[in-house]
């Protein structure tokens, strides 16, 4: 986060997360840093009379065309961690994605999913995912209506206590260790091949439905005005792959 923000530290899940988030990032082949806009990479602005930082991390490395890591602080109150992994769509790989909303009063959401571009996640993946035993969490959520894009494998929880906070850390190691295996392993399909246009146009689908979220448009157009909060969904949070 920008250093001259102020308030109290992070909270620990969400450091913790980010730290495992960044680990899992760094062994990924052909890492490299993705140039965004100055003004896209660390944001400050004001909500309800509170300041609010955004700050963005954005890579791509072999099999993955972005991978993307925000922060966000409003105030000394709420704090969301917010991150998705986009495959190039050449490659048979899911979405990554994981998200935290906290607040001083706790953990109010914590998602994780190896989301498919397709009908199904790859096979690898979903026999993987499969052998995941999930903690058994004492607040599961429900999805919104539009969440169509998730797996089965999805994680959706309120974390009712530092052990639960701690199994959802494992559980996003987990899904980010059989996602790493699968991006050394996997092999680039030609950009004409009728599996790269079907991957591709499945990932325009997730990337259209996550911006049907509500939430996150009415809380940037109320501190940035309707212009940038389209701007930054459409080019940064969740930009559509390139047609192949």
């Amino acid at each position: 986060m920008p250093e001259s923000q102020s308030g109290p530290e992070l909270q620990p899940l969400l450091v913790s997360l980010a730290d495992c988030i960044r680990r899992y990032r760094e062994g990924l082949t052909g890492l490299q840093d993705l140039s965004i806009p100055t003004d896209l990479e660390e944001v400050c602005g004001r909500l309800d009379g509170e300041d609010l930082f955004i700050n963005n991390e954005v890579h791509s490395c072999r099999g993955l065309r972005k991978l993307h890591l925000e922060t966000a602080r409003l105030g000394v109150g709420l704090q969301i961690l917010h991150c998705v992994f986009f495959p190039d769509p050449r490659f048979d790989l899911p979405v990554f994605g994981a998200d935290i909303v906290a607040s001083p009063a706790g953990i109010s959401a914590a998602i994780v999913d190896l989301s498919p571009v397709g009908e199904a996640l790859p096979t690898e993946i979903n026999e993987a995912l499969s052998n995941v035993e999930t903690p058994a969490f004492e607040q599961v959520r429900d999805l919104p209506t539009w969440a169509t894009i998730f797996s089965p494998f999805v994680c959706f929880i309120r974390p009712a206590s530092p052990q639960e906070q701690g199994w959802f850390l494992d559980l996003v190691e987990t899904y980010l260790a059989i996602l790493s295996r699968a991006v050394e392993r996997a092999q680039p399909s030609e950009p004409s091949d009728p599996l790269t246009l079907a991957r591709y146009h499945g990932q325009v689908s997730y990337c259209q439905q996550q911006k049907r979220n509500d939430k996150t448009r009415r809380v940037l157009e109320k501190a940035f005005g309707t212009a940038w909060a389209d701007r930054y969904i459409e080019e940064l949070l969740f930009e559509e792959p390139a047609c192949p």
